[in-house]
């Protein structure tokens, strides 16, 4: 009677103590990538390293490419597709497995110094989904690049270092907050009031009224060589200091910034790298741009993945149209995992949990499925049928109650392309937050499943 129902399991009781080590081993590593990648653009620069390490060759269109080919091209220095090119025919499609790089924070407006009360302080416009009173009185730390007018590129990493100084927006004291405690929550603290403290000494050797901003921009000056007209050619993101963290008694969870989505993305690399050629052409694709809509040159709704595609398509004889028509993929990232605390927002059955496992999310979008791709029956069955063939422990999830609202994924993106797609990814706690939670057992387990794919024909 037991085969009759589907019951879940927590990982530990599944997998042996050999593998749960392992994942505690891979969550290390893991780590390290979050504290050195808490950008987009650092997070492509990391991945670029890493293929290179494993030989991969630069790739630009009208180089010929053969079978066992490992290349890669980086977009724009903010996102990253490479591909190891297969046996199998290419029209029997490729595996495409798709993360991004992005996460949400705080930057900087164009042109964001001023100075206030003798208060040197920076505008900032914050990009993707925050509770902005969550990025309050927290250590902040600055990255990004400066574009010189003489085409110089500045490289800034302020507030990592133990040595370095910090940034923070301010908050009020309760005491005197009993008109902001009366704002709805969104608005606790407003977009306009996320102004970082950068400084208060003055610049004593000039007649300007505004000495504290002048003694910043001396200090900018004597370090970067820039002046202020620099800002407006500037990408400039504050992000939370704090390093990835274990988390727990029993060290099981991992707390960081960014894990939505770094840590699919860093699950799908090292399942990608670590895969010899597979028989069957197999693409990874490090995006940018998820948490505001995949727009833009550098994000999934650009033609970028397409043009890649055809270009292999076309080496070997093929198009564009057939290649996509018979790919799969995996759109791999997060979902919002079961939280004991505020259980009102999910139901149980259907919502994910820490350490059961990777997560299959056959729909995303908004309340009435609205803004997602919704993966076929057929599909779905594939995907499982994968993981259940290679012992894995897995779930299902969705994004909260029906009428909560929800949110999207690149992979209604991807199906608009024209290959079979689903989500696949880690449940997370605390997601868009300055700290996140994941557990080290469900990101094993998603490296172990791309893996898979990787190997699926």
């Amino acid at each position: 009677m037991k085969d009759l129902f589907y019951k879940r399991s927590h990982a530990a009781s599944i997998i042996d103590d050999k593998d749960i080590d392992a994942a505690f081993v891979f969550c290390d590593k893991y780590k390290q990538f979050l504290d050195c990648a808490k950008t987009e653009r650092e997070a492509a620069t990391e991945i670029e390293k890493q293929l290179k390490a494993k030989k991969f060759k630069s790739y630009k269109y009208g180089d010929k490419i053969v079978a066992g080919d490992m290349i890669f091209m980086n977009n724009r220095a903010k996102s990253i597709i490479a591909a190891k090119i297969g046996k199998d025919s290419i029209d029997t499609g490729v595996n495409i497995l798709v993360a991004h790089i992005d996460s949400p924070r705080i930057d900087l407006k164009q042109n964001p110094l001023y100075q206030n009360s003798e208060i040197a302080l920076f505008k900032t416009h914050y990009y993707g989904g925050i509770k902005k009173y969550q990025w309050t009185t927290i250590a902040l730390a600055l990255h990004g690049v400066i574009i010189k007018s003489d085409g110089t590129k500045i490289q800034v990493n302020i507030g990592e270092d133990e040595h370095d100084p910090v940034f923070c927006i301010s908050d009020l004291l309760p005491h005197l907050a009993q008109e902001q405690m009366k704002r709805d929550a969104s608005e606790i603290i407003k977009g306009e009031e996320l102004n970082v403290m950068v400084g208060s000494l003055p610049f004593k050797n000039t007649k300007n009224a505004e000495k504290v901003k002048a003694n910043i921009l001396s200090i900018l000056h004597d370090k970067y060589g820039i002046v202020e007209k620099d800002f407006l050619s500037a990408e400039l993101e504050l992000v939370p200091q704090n390093k990835a963290k274990d988390v727990g008694f029993d060290r099981s969870m991992i707390g960081a910034y960014g894990q939505d989505d770094r840590v699919c993305a860093y699950t799908v690399l090292q399942a990608f790298l670590d895969t010899e050629t597979p028989q069957k052409t197999t693409i990874a694709v490090f995006a940018d741009k998820e948490e505001i809509g995949s727009m833009g040159n550098t994000g999934m709704q650009s033609s970028i993945l397409r043009y890649f595609i055809a270009d292999i398509a076309e080496a070997f004889g093929s198009s564009e149209r057939v290649v996509l028509s018979n790919s799969n993929c995996l759109s791999a990232d997060v979902n919002a995992a079961f939280d004991p605390t505020f259980p009102n927002v999910s139901e149980i059955n259907n919502a994910s949990l820490l350490n059961y496992g990777v997560v299959v999310t056959k729909y995303n979008g908004s309340k009435g499925k609205a803004g997602s791709s919704d993966a076929n029956a057929e599909y779905i069955s594939q995907i499982h049928a994968m993981l259940d063939k290679n012992k894995l422990v897995w779930q299902t999830g969705e994004l909260g109650l029906v009428d909560m609202g929800g949110g999207g994924t690149v992979a209604a993106y991807i199906a608009n392309l024209g290959p079979q797609v689903v989500d696949v990814g880690v449940p997370v706690i605390s997601m868009h937050s300055p700290f996140e939670i994941t557990a080290k057992l469900d990101v094993y387990m998603a490296y172990k499943a791309f893996c898979a794919f990787c190997k699926n024909r």
